[in-house]
């Protein structure tokens, strides 16, 4: 059992929950502290269950729909479904079940939220086939995870929010200019199957200066938002911490020299996004 479980933890990748997760407490928590809810410790768990459903679902859908180019791919023939470990009809309960599972979970937060819901599920799931169409899937990929903030918010409020919409508007470009960098990994098999990216569209080295320009953008909305919602020191230390790793990941990763792509990817943005929101809902407890 223990194994099976630590198998769909591995499918899913769930470690990058990290991402996400960290901007959904920070809609969470400006809901709470500028959008002038009470906390509840109800939702707060329904929006933390949302957020592992909604992601599961989506990744696992994206193995599922990838699972014969990643056998032909040597990075990627070892995952899960490629080597057997799990089966696609297994795959497709999994993705299944946490559909409904978010499903269910919306339906107990508030009607917008369950409105909403069919909407998110079909950005966040709608990845997997972008990619096969246009080289702006990595902007699909970033506009389901910036549903977090705004999602948590209106999971909390029952209405939108500007400040929320920063947030998600900063993650849009955040995630789409890093997840431009991971795919450098795989450009040339890209190609050779015609999938569609950035990089294989662009090159290496035009792909790294437009994922500098789309965090260029997440910085003025980091900004921006910390403007708006009149935040103190911590926010301002919080954000100067995040905008210097992301200038860090795109000064160890060079068009010829790919060999920090992971570290770039996952421990930066990772160690960015957590840094970031403890010192945003810290501030926002001392404003």
């Amino acid at each position: 059992m223990i194994k099976k479980i630590s198998d769909y933890l591995s499918l899913v990748k769930f470690v990058h929950t990290i991402f996400a997760m960290p901007f959904a407490l920070i809609g969470f928590f400006v809901a709470i502290k500028i959008g002038g809810s009470p906390f509840s410790w109800h939702i707060l768990i329904l929006v933390i269950l949302c957020m592992i459903f909604a992601r599961n679902a989506a990744m696992a859908f994206n193995r599922y729909a990838d699972r014969k180019i990643d056998s032909l791919n040597p990075r990627t023939a070892a995952r899960e479904i490629p080597k057997g470990i799990i089966s696609p009809r297994s795959a497709l309960l999994f993705i299944s079940a946490n559909v409904i599972l978010f499903m269910l979970t919306t339906w107990f937060i508030n009607m917008l939220t369950f409105a909403l819901a069919p909407v998110a599920l079909l950005i966040i799931l709608g990845y997997s086939l972008a990619k096969r169409y246009t080289s702006l899937c990595h902007f699909v990929l970033g506009l389901g995870l910036s549903l977090a903030p705004i999602g948590a918010y209106i999971s909390v409020c029952g209405k939108f929010g500007i400040l929320p919409i920063m947030y998600s508007l900063a993650v849009l470009f955040w995630v789409s200019g890093f997840d431009m960098i991971y795919s450098l990994q795989d450009y040339r098999f890209d190609q050779s199957v015609s999938l569609k990216s950035m990089p294989a569209w662009l090159g290496k080295s035009k792909t790294l200066v437009l994922s500098a320009i789309l965090h260029l953008f997440t910085t003025g909305f980091i900004i921006a938002a910390g403007i708006y919602g009149e935040f103190g020191l911590l926010y301002w230390i919080g954000s100067f911490i995040f905008i210097s790793l992301l200038l860090y990941q795109h000064l160890i990763v060079k068009p010829d020299d790919l060999s920090r792509v992971n570290v770039a990817f996952q421990t930066i943005n990772g160690i960015a996004s957590i840094t970031f929101a403890i010192f945003t809902i810290i501030s926002l407890y001392l404003k």
